[in-house]
């Protein structure tokens, strides 16, 4: 059953990280747990406290445990850059190792902060399948630089049953003219509630992509808990368009506004990771890529937590839902909720 608390710290962050309905938004809330999740393992007192109650008491649960079947492609890496002269704590180390795709390695943050960002960049662009070639833009690694905690993560499926392509054509989409629609009826799950339209299309490896169309203008996310649990199949005439979206956000200033504070200050403790006392978080970094077509998705995220020292019964007619002005976009998984995208889109 798809984790609430998980949905909840997704829809808390996206309030604060795509505050402007009226722009497109992209992000990885799996990304961006998995990185702040073992932040929290190397967090103690206050610092961990804001990291878990965002997060939830059984995050880390609900990251593990969504596992992708073998007829999707799914590459995960979770990884710890440190430099050689931070000393680290080995039970850091071994709780790091039950994560997917873990790994630690050393960067040369203080001896050369380019090189450095650059190796980092390299192993994000082979996980995410060149998706994300440049996670660290230029400046972001500087010689204060001592660990940054990375997740990186590509994800491509096809649609269970695909979007017949004679059938995509030009149709308005409102305040951005016409673009490119498909269209697709069968067998979905549906639902109608609390100011929202919702429909599930599954996809291969246990995943699924859920549309949320409000009633009205796309504002509050309100509503969107109420309107997942009530889905149910239904037979649906669906038009969707297609999708295409790439950002790059510092979530600093995001986190700060849902209570995660101390890390980012000099009263943070991060001895979980390293003895050395001095240890501060200095700035999140995310990015995630989404392509939606007839044939089924292709998303990569990635997200830095930069170190440095202070320093988801057929029924006739079918059901016509028209995506046709701004919405919601969740690709989650199917049994843990596990969201592995969440996609604000005004302008397809």
């Amino acid at each position: 059953m798809p984790d609430r608390a998980h949905l909840t710290f997704a829809l808390t962050l996206h309030d604060a990280v795509a505050p402007d309905r009226t722009r497109n938004a992209c992000w990885s809330p799996y990304s961006v747990a998995s990185a702040l999740g073992m932040t929290a393992q190397a967090a103690r007192g206050e610092t961990e406290a804001e990291l878990v109650a965002l997060l939830g008491t059984d995050h880390d649960k609900v990251i593990k445990g969504a596992v992708v079947g073998d007829d999707a492609v799914f590459a995960v890496a979770n990884t710890l850059w440190a430099s050689d002269a931070l000393p680290l704590n080995e039970g850091f180390l071994t709780d790091l190792a039950g994560w997917p795709g873990a790994k630690a390695r050393s960067a040369p943050f203080v001896e050369d902060p380019e090189g450095a960002r650059k190796i980092i960049n390299e192993d994000v662009a082979e996980t995410t399948n060149q998706l994300i070639p440049e996670l660290l833009g230029a400046g972001s690694i500087t010689v204060e630089t001592v660990a940054t905690l990375v997740n990186a993560l590509y994800l491509k499926c096809a649609w269970t049953e695909e979007f017949p392509e004679h059938d995509t054509a030009d149709l308005p989409f409102r305040g951005a003219g016409n673009v490119p629609t498909m269209r697709r009826e069968g067998n979905m799950r549906y639902a109608r509630r609390a100011g929202w339209e919702a429909v599930a299309l599954p996809a291969r490896g246990g995943v699924e992509a859920v549309v949320l169309l409000p009633e009205g203008d796309l504002g509050g996310t309100e509503g969107v808990p109420e309107v997942l649990e009530a889905l149910d199949r239904d037979r649906i005439e669906l038009f969707l368009p297609k999708l295409d979206l790439s950002v790059n956000a510092s979530l600093g200033d995001a986190l700060r506004q849902v209570g995660v504070r101390t890390m980012f200050t000099g009263e943070a403790d991060l001895t979980g990771l390293s003895p050395d006392p001095r240890l501060r978080v200095d700035d999140v970094i995310h990015e995630a890529v989404l392509r939606l077509d007839e044939q089924g998705f292709e998303g990569a995220a990635a997200t830095a937590v930069l170190m440095r020292m202070t320093s988801f019964v057929p029924a006739e007619p079918a059901r016509t839902v028209r995506v046709d002005r701004p919405y919601l976009l969740l690709v989650r998984h199917g049994e843990t909720g596990a969201i592995f995208f969440f996609a604000q889109v005004v302008k397809p």
